[in-house]
């Protein structure tokens, strides 16, 4: 759950402490001004990609056609109903009669069945009202009253998506799950939540805030602040990225409610009160300011009947006073400075300012000029023939763009921000006027028409792509147009708005120019703000903070703090008690489906000796190619130089291309190319791997022979020595890295805790730990880059051939025969090694992964093994200026093919289920914590955002000794297999299907069998893994830690600190 501020934090989505830079806060999280940035990005958008499967009328849809304007279901009157053939849905909207509250249906032939509410929730100060609100329901309700039902039905349900985000200006809950029952279950939890919370004193006080002892059980302890929004939000305003934002977003709409931070200043959050809370549910959560959303082939009127029976009909219509006034316009620019907290992963110190110049746009419920805008923004922002990255990015002033830059479409008024970020505090003059300038350049010149068609291309492909989440998508796509009162089916209709916006180039050519004028050049409402570092920052945030300690504790009576001390007793052992979670709704074991659903595959050769593995798919006119080349040969000390290689491989340009026409021909042909490094474990050995790197592409069918011709260019010819331009890339993936580090710091510590235990580690860690940051660092703020770049051609040497290379295709049947051709061209266009290259480590084992159908050729797959790898303890801990930790410790337990895999797999859900989730983060005030086991064997205990460090080390070896002693009950196990398999069977999109075959080497019967494996996982077998791989002494074990100074740790000789 969680808050979403100007980019998303991780949610607390069915287990995942997220990855980088999910869409919200929520509660699962918050979100200050998240974008779904208008139409384009929103579509792109990586988290829940808007993208879709246009299949033929559908059953789902032809059903919905059916309904007439004015009829009545349930309670509600049908008001409009219409076809969006770009998307292959049917938009049914209905009120419901006696709340007004407003409903859209989206019927779709898809089995990703999706559910949100939406309430408008307008907060006028900092206190984190919204974003408390939205973990205090989710503790418990009148019908579910056990504590925390959201987490519990997590582990009793197959749902393929659940959390909850607080935005700027509205609350969003949604789930999706692909079976019936489930769906009418977690309808009537969240149903109950939302409208019938119990909203108990003790829930506000573990979720939102508390004024407790250090330690509850000794009065003689000093009272702080703990409550886990309160660590959330200290966790995400150590990220300066999020500091802009935040800022960006309260100066330059300062009238209303986007004055505030809706997910709560940490300085603010202990002003609010339980009173307060109470209050602001019963003047937000009302259904007659609520918006209810469905999509999917499963029935409306059920979804209608349960709606209105079990919430709404229990309520009468009110007047909602929660709408947002139009921001007055400025009649002259401003300017602000803030200041932050120096970036010690951030290249070069001197130039760590951050500035933007952003404008204020019209009413993101004005669809077309919305749809317009978020175009233009685009065009001026986005790859290296943009205006604003030709005068911004390669002017050498800083490192990558201001957070934000481009359309953001989550408030009431749009805004457009551009800027730079690692400037010097002297050049941001410079920027300030560089913007100026390129303005009047583009209002003076125009866009090329190659860049327009690339940009409409792009749509196209969006509208073709289906995403496994595209329920999810299209919810959080309208949600900030429909919070308004925009009309959310108009902006469904991508055809109509391209359309109309071709029809406006063509009458007038100077249609773009004319925005460029009228919204930028002559625009007043413009603000530019700088942040700079402040050595002191984060000692004065936390002086702020005791001061606020001071005020609160100095104001309390001997009698206060007597019940202060036992309040905090009686939330210890409410948290302490076993719960009975009998009063929720549940799936059964007997509910999952006992077979997988087989992938037909085929695999074919290209140019004779190649495998080509083929996928037959309903791909919508799409085809996807993939290749894999091994790493094997690449000499040792060029293996840290892969990732970097792999991220400018792409954009430097190729053949008699420039990277500027390259970049055009990739997103006038593709959907992007991208490469990626690899370390795959193996599935019978834990020493055992493959090193390589990934290819990926996708086109529409009708460019598959230009999308080929792009790769064997970037293979036979790419320009490795543009060494001004390889130089700007080198800055903006080091800035990105840097940047990416407060939010996914559970991984970072979690690659370090493993680097150890399994011979892959090291190059695990090398490819994308911390060792990755601190060595792009350190290249960013090289002088003289020749001696790096002089590495790629040495890279490419060993990869870009047909040596060891596999290749993929995902297409229709009808496409599979042109995309074996295409491929077939593409392979015999690469050269062999003039001499046979011999693998860095000798011992390479060559593995035939399991035949696909038809008796084709087995592909094999060349893995490297240490037979003599002896893993060892290591415990590191990364300093580093953050108010909170995260960290992991790491046991090294057995290959997914060993039949404990499963139990451990199983044990990870029950483990962070039935204990970790309690300690970790209701007693322990941290974000996020649990176990997971990966794919390779490793077994790891993390938190995340965690004001604590070796507590939770303590907390780690308390999960082990309860696993050990068998304090688990059947009913555990089975809501623990649950969750399991709702990873298990998550949906998976036709451009991704045979891909475990082609990477790992994972046929259906190994993944059948490991089913079989996982159904069988009995009580006895959990706590016998317990205690041969977690047990002290059993297993080798990896700590690390992220996080500030820490006085036990430095006096401790066993730790490493970096």
């Amino acid at each position: 759950m969680g808050w979403r501020p100007a980019r998303p934090a991780p949610g607390r989505a069915s287990g995942s402490a997220g990855s980088r830079r999910p869409p919200c806060w929520s509660s699962a999280m918050w979100r200050s001004g998240w974008r779904a940035r208008g139409a384009l990005r929103g579509l792109g958008g990586r988290s829940a990609d808007l993208r879709a499967w246009r299949w033929e009328s559908s059953a789902a849809c032809e059903r919905a056609l059916r309904y007439q304007v004015g009829e009545k279901l349930h309670g509600f009157t049908v008001s409009q109903v219409t076809a969006v053939p770009e998307l292959s849905l049917t938009a049914v909207r209905l009120s419901h009669d006696g709340t007004g509250a407003q409903y859209l249906h989206l019927a779709r032939e898809d089995r990703n069945n999706t559910f949100s509410v939406q309430f408008r929730t307008t907060p006028a100060d900092s206190s984190g009202a919204p974003h408390i609100l939205e973990h205090t329901v989710l503790c418990g309700s009148q019908r579910y009253p056990c504590r925390d039902p959201f987490f519990k039905m997590l582990n009793r349900s197959l749902c393929t998506f659940m959390n909850a985000f607080t935005a700027s200006d509205y609350t969003l809950y949604p789930f999706s799950t692909q079976n019936p029952k489930d769906f009418q279950n977690l309808l009537s939890v969240y149903l109950d939540a939302a409208f019938f919370p119990c909203l108990r004193e003790l829930d506000f006080w573990q979720e939102g805030w508390r004024l407790e002892h250090e330690d509850p059980s000794d009065p003689q302890t000093p009272l702080v602040f703990k409550g886990v929004v309160f660590n959330e939000m200290k966790g995400v305003f150590a990220d300066n990225e999020r500091i802009f934002s935040q800022h960006l977003q309260n100066r330059l709409l300062p009238d209303h409610t986007y004055a505030v931070v809706s997910g709560g200043d940490p300085l603010c959050i202990p002003d609010l009160t339980w009173e307060q809370l109470r209050r602001f549910h019963a003047t937000h959560y009302h259904p007659s300011n609520a918006r209810f959303f469905t999509y999917g082939n499963f029935p409306l009127e059920q979804h209608l009947r349960q709606i209105h029976e079990e919430a709404l009909s229990k309520f009468q219509k009110i007047e909602p006073r929660t709408a947002v006034p139009a921001q007055k316009p400025w009649d002259q620019p401003r300017e602000f400075q803030i200041s932050c907290a120096p970036d010690s992963l951030a290249a070069g110190s001197s130039g760590q300012t951050t500035v933007s110049v952003s404008f204020l746009l019209p009413h993101i419920t004005d669809t077309f000029e919305a749809f317009t805008l978020s175009l233009l923004s685009s065009l001026l922002v986005s790859g290296p023939s943009a205006p604003f990255y030709q005068s911004l990015i390669e002017s050498g002033l800083g490192t990558g763009f201001s957070p934000d830059a481009g359309y953001n479409g989550c408030t009431r008024e749009a805004y457009f921000s551009v800027g730079l970020q690692g400037v010097a505090e002297e050049d941001v003059g410079a920027v300030r006027d560089l913007v100026d300038r390129t303005l009047d350049g583009v209002i003076e010149k125009g866009f090329e028409a190659d860049r327009i068609e690339a940009l409409l291309h792009k749509i196209e492909i969006q509208m073709k792509h289906q995403s496994v989440s595209f329920g999810l998508a299209l919810t959080l796509h309208i949600a900030s147009c429909w919070n308004h009162d925009g009309d959310p089916v108009e902006l469904l209709k991508l055809g109509a708005q391209v359309a109309q916006f071709r029809k406006c180039l063509e009458d007038n050519p100077k249609f773009l120019q004319e925005k460029v004028q009228q919204y930028f050049k002559n625009n007043q409402h413009k603000l530019t703000l700088s942040m700079t570092p402040d050595d002191k920052y984060s000692e004065k945030q936390m002086q702020m903070e005791a001061e606020k300690l001071k005020q609160k504790v100095s104001s309390l009576s001997p009698e206060d703090k007597q019940r202060l001390h036992e309040k905090g007793l009686e939330l210890q052992a409410q948290q302490s008690q076993p719960q009975d979670a009998s009063c929720l709704p549940a799936l059964k074991v007997s509910d999952i489906e006992p077979r997988i659903p087989a992938t037909d595959l085929e695999v074919a050769t290209a140019a004779g000796d190649v495998p080509v593995q083929c996928c037959a798919q309903p791909t919508n006119g799409l085809v996807y190619f993939r290749a894999f080349a091994s790493l094997n040969t690449v000499p040792e000390e060029l293996r840290p130089y892969v990732p970097l290689f792999c991220s400018v491989l792409t954009k430097l340009g190729c053949g008699s291309l420039d990277y500027r026409e390259q970049a055009q021909q990739v997103e006038l042909k593709t959907g992007g190319l991208a490469a990626s490094p690899q370390v795959l474990p193996d599935d019978t050995h834990l020493d055992t791997y493959e090193q390589g790197v990934l290819f990926s592409s996708l086109c529409l069918d009708r460019n598959l022979p230009d999308m080929m011709r792009l790769w064997s260019e970037i293979f036979n010819s790419p320009r490795l020595e543009e060494e001004e331009r390889f130089r700007v890339l080198v800055k903006m993936t080091a800035q990105e890295l840097a940047n990416g580090v407060p939010d996914s710091g559970h991984l970072y510590a979690s690659t370090r805790a493993g680097r150890t235990l399994a011979s892959a580690g090291d190059l695990q860690e090398a490819f994308g730990g911390m060792d990755q940051v601190r060595l792009m660092k350190r290249i960013a703020e090289t002088a003289d880059l020749t001696p790096v770049l002089k590495k790629l051609p040495r890279i490419k040497k060993h990869l870009l051939n047909r040596d060891s290379l596999r290749c993929a295709v995902n297409a229709t049947p009808q496409q599979m025969p042109q995309a074996q051709r295409a491929v077939d061209g593409f392979v015999r266009s690469l050269s062999r090694s003039q001499k046979e290259r011999k693998p860095v480590r000798p011992q390479v084992v060559e593995k035939p992964a399991p035949g696909a159908a038809g008796g084709s050729a087995p592909v094999l797959r060349k893995l490297v093994t240490d037979p003599t790898f002896k893993p060892c303890q290591m415990k590191t801990h990364f300093l580093l200026p953050f108010p909170v930790n995260y960290v992991a410790e790491c046991v090294r337990t057995a290959p997914y093919t060993d039949p404990d895999h499963a139990s451990l797999q199983v044990l990870a859900r029950l483990m962070t289920a039935k204990f970790l989730h309690v300690e970790i983060r209701e007693k322990g005030g941290a974000y996020g914590g649990g176990a997971r086991l990966s794919h390779g064997g490793i077994f790891t205990l993390f938190s995340y955002r965690d004001p604590r460090s070796m507590e939770t080390l303590q907390s780690f070896a308390e999960a082990v000794d309860w696993a050990r002693s068998g304090r688990f009950t059947q009913q555990d196990i089975d809501e623990a297999k649950l969750s399991v398999f709702a990873s298990v069977d998550a949906p998976v999109a036709p451009s991704d299907r045979g891909l475990d075959h082609f990477l790992y080497g994972l046929s259906d019967e190994m993944k059948q069998v490991h089913r079989e494996q996982l159904f069988a996982v009995c009580r006895e077998g959990l706590v016998d893994v317990s205690n041969r791989y977690l047990g002290t002494g059993r297993s080798t074990r990896g700590v690390a830690l992220l996080g500030p100074e820490n006085s036990r740790i430095a006096k401790d000789p066993s730790w490493i600190i970096r």
